[in-house]
């Protein structure tokens, strides 16, 4: 839906700018989030031996008796135990510190990936389908022989290989479908209506995540609703909203609406592959890379079993996509720098591709470590973020932009939105507890 983690994005136009679905290898696609009870159990439970007893002592006189009780309280073992509420305060407060971290870091790696892939599109402009396939069937060559590595290191066990497959092949046909859906929407639609409606995606999320048993407070649900509001002012600042959709067939907003809920959908599965694989693995990490390899080599596969209908939307004819291929090969290598229209490639094409790699991993951390809803936020942070940057004037984009008010507007409702959601709760604890 977006152009930071599926292939879909690519197929869109390069001013436009969509929500990740939080795929794990490409631009509008990028480990195990715990339960707080499963989190507890690992990183908080203190153990101890129970102390031993003090061996028996003979009856001795007053005089010795009262050296020995000296010596006894002097030597005498302990045992310290660990507050319950103290150690589950100090794990909470570590895990929002690496949830933070990590978010912000996902942050950097969005904007920088929104950034370099309106620069890669400038060499690439006549070859998006390529750019997307390329990422597609590219990222599962790199991510299978990442995962290859991690195994002979025994990094990656044969427990975490054995997790059933059926999941992973979910995933890769729902982001499949959600390219294909996307694209035969996204050729339809005027260009700002499709970063509006893909906003649809975090609502889907949060209806989709009480499947698996997450629940919300009113200031969470009340803030992922205004950082998707603020998305869509800021977004759509500038436009006129009454017109955008004149004249459009009712099918197609429908078509891109659903290419969100089916990227939506497949970022809760992989949430729920994480929580499930703890019970699983009794309590060890998913590796994310079983994860972004077996999800990446389903959706190729699913991808290309669509590449006809996919091809097709593109207006490339079935019989005419080889050569169009190969000549996306030449712009994209640009040997000797003497294919006319691909300045810039391959340098901006590959750090785009380094950075989306990144980005994706980055953001399947998150996934990982919190949920679904919240790498959502984080990415959706970096739309207003790479729209400010890409106003101003950029190497091989050298013509600045001017943001309507309503673009400062959006931005701050966006921001509210995320405090609103970050607001902490009161803790409950169990009545045990005391």
């Amino acid at each position: 839906m977006g152009f930071l983690h599926t292939s879909s994005s690519f197929l869109s136009s390069p001013s436009q700018f969509h929500l990740p679905s939080l795929q794990p290898h490409s631009h509008s696609r990028c480990i195990t989030k715990l339960h707080s009870r499963t989190f507890h159990s690992i990183f908080t439970t203190i153990t101890t031996p129970p102390p031993q007893p003090f061996p028996q002592i003979p009856k001795l006189s007053h005089t010795t008796t009262h050296l020995l009780h000296h010596r006894s309280h002097t030597n005498m073992p302990f045992t310290l135990h660990a507050s319950p509420h103290d150690s589950h305060s100090t794990a909470t407060t570590t895990n929002s510190k690496l949830i933070l971290i990590t978010s912000s870091l996902t942050i950097a790696l969005a904007v920088a990936n929104r950034v370099l892939y309106k620069l890669a599109l400038v060499p690439m402009k006549q070859y998006p389908f390529f750019l997307a396939q390329l990422t597609t069937f590219g990222y599962v060559a790199i991510y299978s022989s990442i995962l290859y590595m991690r195994y002979r290191a025994g990094i990656v066990t044969d427990e975490m290989l054995a997790l059933p497959k059926w999941r992973f092949m979910a995933i890769g046909a729902l982001e499949a479908l959600g390219v294909a859906t996307g694209m035969a929407a996204g050729a339809m639609l005027p260009g700002p209506a499709i970063p509006i409606l893909s906003q649809t995606f975090l609502v889907w999320q949060l209806a989709f995540s009480t499947i698996i048993g997450r629940s919300y407070s009113f200031n969470q649900i009340a803030g992922c609703l205004l950082v998707a509001t603020g998305v869509v002012v800021a977004v759509a600042s500038g436009s006129n909203a009454d017109q955008m959709l004149s004249g459009v067939d009712f099918m197609w907003p429908v078509l891109m609406i659903a290419s969100s809920a089916f990227q939506a959908g497949a970022s809760i599965i992989k949430e729920f592959v994480f929580t499930d694989a703890a019970t699983r693995l009794k309590g060890r990490s998913l590796d994310i890379f079983v994860v972004n390899s077996m999800g990446s080599g389903f959706q190729a596969l699913f991808v290309l079993f669509f590449l006809p209908f996919l091809s097709r939307v593109k207006g490339i004819p079935l019989g005419q996509l080889p050569s169009y291929l190969k000549s996306g090969a030449g712009c994209f290598l640009n040997f000797g720098a003497n294919v006319p229209g691909c300045d810039g490639a391959p340098l901006l094409p590959l750090l785009y591709i380094t950075i989306n790699l990144a980005f994706n991993i980055s953001v399947l951390n998150v996934v990982k470590i919190s949920s679904a809803v919240v790498s959502s936020l984080t990415v959706m942070l970096s739309v207003p973020i790479s729209i400010y940057i890409l106003s101003l004037r950029l190497p091989y984009l050298p013509e600045a932009t001017s943001l309507s008010p309503f673009f400062l507007l959006g931005s701050l409702i966006l921001v509210s939105g995320l405090v609103i959601y970050s607001i902490p709760q009161p803790a409950k604890h169990d009545s045990r507890d005391g």
